[in-house]
């Protein structure tokens, strides 16, 4: 399926950049946090892997792909030394990370969902890991940061919706039997415009109906 839309040395650089620019947003957020150079590692690394290793993990593709591959280890520990030396000018680059980041969640959540379904998971659950392989790292990331996940926040721009309908467009290929390596490319083009779309235009979903409330997120007490 996908592993057709790109010869094995091609897709394995696709994803090695797009784990690459993951472990960068997981760095940044370290620095920002004031984290020491090994925690700048771990959110790093977390970032970059999480979501491949969580979907791995279900459909029982072990060892996962982050264990076995010495590159895909290494490439989070390169991002981490360029951040830790050289934070103030990936931070003025931020918008071209962004773009990098767009295309590896447009990319990674086909692939996740294709590799899922390869193993013998269903349509919905296909997408569903599809969808965690994408956003998977960064909740862990900011889990980890003692953050609100940016996926749960109304007020940042849309970034679990451009990986569902990607993946959702994987699963509808399956399901009509056109799935090929135009229509894979298709899917990943599709996910990353629409991120890139919600950046430019600040798009967000909608908050509950008729909320009336005018308490800002930050003063909303906790739920025992």
């Amino acid at each position: 399926m996908l592993q057709q839309l790109f010869t094995p040395s091609v897709q394995h650089s696709l994803e090695l950049i797009g784990i690459f620019v993951f472990a960068i947003s997981g760095a940044l957020l370290a620095v920002r946090k004031n984290f020491d150079v090994f925690g700048i590692a771990v959110l790093a690394e977390v970032t970059a892997l999480g979501g491949g290793l969580f979907r791995d993990l279900v459909i029982g593709a072990v060892p996962p792909a982050a264990f076995t591959d010495l590159g895909y280890f290494l490439t989070p520990l390169l991002a981490t030394l360029l951040v830790f030396f050289l934070h103030p000018h990936v931070e003025r680059i931020q918008v071209a990370v962004n773009v990098f980041d767009a295309a590896g969640l447009g990319l990674f959540c086909v692939a996740g969902t294709t590799k899922a379904y390869e193993y013998g998971l269903g349509l919905t659950a296909s997408a569903c890991l599809g969808l965690a392989t994408a956003v998977g790292g960064g909740v862990l990331r900011d889990v980890l940061a003692n953050e609100v996940p940016s996926l749960l926040r109304w007020d940042r721009d849309l970034y679990a919706v451009p990986a569902i309908v990607g993946a959702t467009m994987v699963v509808l290929f399956i399901r009509y039997d056109v799935l090929s390596p135009l229509t894979s490319a298709l899917a990943v083009i599709t996910g990353f415009v629409l991120r890139l779309l919600a950046m430019r235009y600040h798009w967000r979903a909608p908050r509950a109906w008729h909320r009336r409330s005018t308490v800002s997120e930050e003063e909303q007490p906790l739920l025992p």
